[in-house]
């Protein structure tokens, strides 16, 4: 699968209707208009479930959970601090917004001073430029390491995942992602510095940004240590990459007194720390022997599991070292992290190389069977997206 082209049988009929429309379109105009009607009509549906709800559109869109720590931290910098008391002894969660990084709400604030509407629609609107920036880079990864046509089913299964929703939301998800997908395609065609660039930027964006600047550095140990390279733009690359991240953890510290352990302080103090996949394995466990969970609990062991599954067929094919390093760092950090566990198939989201194997089978099939398989999964998702912004009572 990873470094030729998928093989596709295709009818002569069905050859020559895809080379009419790459004729009339390029293959990215072609992805992003994928893209655009897959979720275009997730919007949709989501805006007439919030009306029936008797809720707000843009609200939803704009002003849900962690999108509320984005828009304070834009329009008055850091500093806010929020207690969750425990209902038993009067102590929790003391949560602090030095836990969210600071490129997303500052390209909401210096948009927000421009667009008419303010911070709500210029998060919304960095959020929709961003995941639309993400699946033409999303498609270009697709395209080099399986073929076009696997491409653009990559871009319409990504679309189409279970918590997709998120694309279309004031998160950090689509930023991270775009960053993430053309850091990937430019280290897939060697051109170093725009991918430790990338990765700089993605180290801002939020704290799973990591795995892009591990997708870099381990790229350019492998050039450096296997094929003995001296090219001083490899080096540079590799120790660059991780800056952005580094930088801002160092500055948390810094703030808070403690250098090197003061950002992790922080994240502990919202209920987020390394934990093996202790917790993640007690809430399998729960689901497994029908304890009363949620269903979005449910839905988020079933797509680790998955996630598990597609992990290993990426590991036995021949995929490219930069998206196995960055895959496994955002499986890593999902799997070994404890806190919000109904929010680890979100973090997964920018993990689109995990869907490489299934794009490659479903290339292989008749367009009509890849057409309603992406139809079927997209209108889950729309159904899924509406039960966790409008009725579930966990933290997406």
């Amino acid at each position: 699968m990873a470094t030729g082209r998928a093989t596709v049988t295709s009818s002569p009929l069905e050859i020559r209707a895809l080379r009419a429309v790459r004729s009339a379109a390029p293959t990215t105009v072609i992805a992003l208009t994928l893209f655009a009607a897959v979720r275009g009509a997730g919007v949709l549906v989501l805006a007439i479930g919030s009306w029936w709800a008797g809720r707000d559109p843009m609200r939803v869109l704009g002003v849900s959970w962690d999108s509320v720590w984005y828009l304070k931290i834009a329009a008055n910098g850091y500093g806010r601090t929020q207690m969750w008391p425990s209902p038993t002894n009067g102590t929790g969660l003391i949560q602090s917004d030095y836990a969210f990084f600071p490129l997303y709400p500052t390209l909401i604030r210096l948009l927000g001073s421009v667009l008419p509407g303010g911070l709500v629609p210029a998060g919304i609107l960095i959020a929709w430029i961003s995941a639309a920036v993400a699946a033409v880079g999303v498609y270009k990864v697709g395209e080099h390491v399986i073929g076009p046509r696997a491409g653009l089913l990559l871009v319409g299964l990504w679309a189409a995942l279970p918590h997709a929703v998120v694309l279309s939301l004031a998160y950090t998800e689509a930023l991270l992602a775009a960053l993430a997908a053309w850091a990937l395609y430019a280290l897939l065609r060697g051109r170093w510095m725009w991918a430790a660039g990338l990765a700089v930027l993605a180290g801002l964006t939020r704290p799973t940004g990591l795995a892009v600047a591990a997708a870099v550095s381990v790229m350019a140990l492998h050039a450096i240590v296997v094929r003995k390279s001296r090219a001083p733009e490899v080096w540079a690359a590799g120790l660059l990459a991780p800056a952005g991240w580094a930088a801002y953890v160092l500055a948390v510290g810094v703030r808070m007194r403690d250098p090197l352990g003061g950002y992790f302080a922080v994240q502990r103090h919202w209920g987020s720390k390394f934990d093996f996949g202790v917790g993640a394995l007690r809430s399998a466990e729960q689901v497994l022997t029908g304890g009363h969970v949620p269903l979005a609990t449910t839905v988020t062991v079933v797509l680790l599991a998955a996630a598990g599954l597609l992990a290993m067929l990426l590991l036995l094919d021949r995929t490219p070292l930069p998206l196995l390093a960055y895959t496994g760092i955002l499986l890593l950090i999902a799997f070994g992290g404890a806190g919000y566990f109904e929010s680890k198939p979100r973090f997964l989201l920018p993990a689109f190389p995990l869907l490489l194997p299934m794009a490659a089978v479903m290339a292989r099939a008749r367009p009509r069977t890849a057409i309603v398989v992406t139809g079927v999964l997209a209108g889950l998702s729309y159904g899924y997206g509406l039960y966790l912004l409008l009725v579930a009572r966990v933290p997406l």
